[in-house]
């Protein structure tokens, strides 16, 4: 524990002295992962399906906004999708349109979540975003986590139909309009994700809030319970294959991460709490106060030595003492 938490002020030390670097790198690193996985899922259009390009729209974002990076994952997305056909093109181009008005309205300072959500489903653990977003942000997360989980459905449909949605000769533009509205916008897996999600932010935001003891421990615990259960008893109700192991790999995996979060974030020393009580003129006040964790780094000194010469001959020299 004491080596966590020395690691933890050691990062707070080293990120305060180069945030002004470490910012850029991360943002080009989300960036670029974002760009790739779009790329990946749904590179119709050869011109922009290169990696070169990818890098250099990431060095580009590096230096910009997180929500202008959403903002050229989405245009990049639109092309790609207009490179398949047009009818794809429209839908993808409504749902966008939906997506970002109401997520500039009601969370727009949470703009990375729309990059992350689809990335913690490609590395297999999207249930740490809802754990996270519960003890970090406040319920108006949700809203990106859900455009999230939404863009990611949307690139995994995409990639795995192209052969239906592609071309002319595949149907009329009412029959693949018609497909793609039931097999995304309808998609009861997606609809019971961002059901899922956002009860387990809001579980987990409002637990971690309360002044009972070990309250992120709680919250977190909690949460993934809170995750697990709507998943599988949704995927009973509307008839989903459930998965499982999956389910519970992903959501005991995503806690330990969450727990991780907590001692970087909001460590607690629970044995000196103390109460404390005080009134004006119209309240009388009861306080608890929990002191947080800290602990010293502790800095390396060099100790030098000062060695006496030697002369030619092995001996030491010696100052003989004045008279």
């Amino acid at each position: 524990m004491k080596t966590l938490l020395e690691i933890r002020e050691k990062a707070k030390l080293f990120l305060s002295k180069y945030d002004i670097y470490l910012y850029p790198v991360l943002k080009f690193i989300l960036a670029l992962a974002a760009f790739l996985l779009i790329n990946n899922h749904v590179g119709f259009m050869k011109k922009l399906d290169n990696p070169g390009i990818s890098l250099v729209l990431a060095l580009l974002c590096s230096f910009l906004p997180v929500n202008v990076t959403a903002v050229f994952g989405a245009i990049l997305i639109l092309l790609h999708t207009y490179a398949l056909s047009i009818e794809v093109f429209a839908i993808t181009f409504v749902v966008f349109a939906v997506m970002f008005l109401l997520f500039f309205r009601t969370a727009p300072k949470y703009g990375y979540l729309l990059l992350l959500t689809p990335i913690a489903f490609v590395v297999k653990i999207p249930y740490v975003v809802p754990l996270a977003m519960g003890l970090t942000a406040t319920p108006t997360a949700a809203v990106p986590v859900a455009c999230g989980t939404v863009v990611y459905f949307l690139l995994h449909y995409l990639g795995m139909n192209i052969a239906m949605l592609g071309g002319t000769q595949n149907g009329t533009v009412t029959e693949k309009i018609t497909y793609l509205l039931d097999n995304v916008l309808n998609n009861k897996e997606m609809l019971l994700t961002v059901v899922a999600f956002a009860l387990t932010i809001v579980v987990v935001y409002m637990i971690r809030r309360m002044s009972v003891d070990h309250a992120w421990t709680i919250a977190i615990v909690a949460g993934a319970v809170t995750d697990v259960i709507v998943l599988l008893a949704g995927s009973l109700v509307l008839g989903i294959s459930p998965r499982l192991i999956a389910v519970i790999v992903g959501s005991l995996v995503s806690a330990v991460l969450a727990f991780i979060l907590q001692l970087v974030v909001f460590s607690l020393d629970y044995t000196r709490t103390e109460y404390v009580q005080f009134e004006d003129d119209e309240y009388y006040y009861y306080v608890k106060a929990v002191p947080k964790i800290s602990i010293t780094v502790s800095e390396k000194k060099v100790k030098k030595i000062n060695t006496h010469k030697k002369t030619s001959s092995g001996r030491k020299k010696s100052s003989s003492p004045r008279r």
